[in-house]
């Protein structure tokens, strides 16, 4: 039997992309590709993430350092951003990069992390409550309230910004969820003591 926690890393240590969808649908869906990477230097459960457009990889506009551990109450995904980010852009793709990366280029995002819970097929993960997770985007402060669906074939997101005062919806998918399709596993690289117990 694995654990909740060597399943997670599993099903998220991958690359995924919604082009079906954004091929399907090019108004309301950017083509959006994702890769979650183990990164064995750093705490167990270590993950960079790069989200970027797929006409220009090279410059992803999130990236950000994710670490899932088994909590009192269930699985989390704290979230943590990069200092001096653009330094490590196309690190999940480069071995070399990836390995630079250490605790001290790490800037935890206070109120971001997702509360995950283990569904029939995958996990259900959502931003904790208390619209805590600001953001900054084009020029105004929001929160933000983001989900994710994950399972073996793909993930459902969705993310949106609220205004802190209002509460009203500033940007984000009006359409519905973005769905991607694995397209790449990663699972290899998660350190074996990562998926004991």
């Amino acid at each position: 039997m694995t654990s909740p926690l060597a399943r997670l890393l599993r099903q998220l240590s991958a690359g995924f992309s919604n082009q079906a969808q954004a091929f399907e649908n090019p108004p309301l869906y950017a083509h959006i590709l994702v890769k979650f990477r183990p990164l064995p230097q750093l705490p167990p459960g270590s993950l960079l993430l790069e989200q970027s457009y797929a006409i220009n990889p090279a410059a992803p506009y999130r990236i950000r350092v994710l670490r899932a551990e088994q909590g009192e109450t269930g699985l989390i995904i704290h979230n943590q951003a990069l200092h001096d980010e653009q330094r490590f852009w196309g690190a999940v793709d480069d071995p070399a990069r990836r390995e630079l990366i250490d605790a001290t280029d790490l800037r935890p995002l206070e109120g971001c992390a997702y509360l995950v819970r283990e569904t029939a097929g995958g996990f259900l993960g959502e931003v904790e409550p208390g619209c805590r997770c600001l953001v900054e985007r084009k020029g105004a402060r929001s929160y933000l309230v983001s989900s994710f669906e994950l399972d073996g074939q793909g993930m459902r997101t969705i993310d949106r910004g609220h205004d802190p005062e209002t509460h009203e919806q500033l940007w984000g998918s009006l359409a519905g969820p973005f769905e991607f399709e694995r397209t790449h596993d990663y699972s290899e690289e998660i350190p074996a003591d990562w998926l004991a117990g």
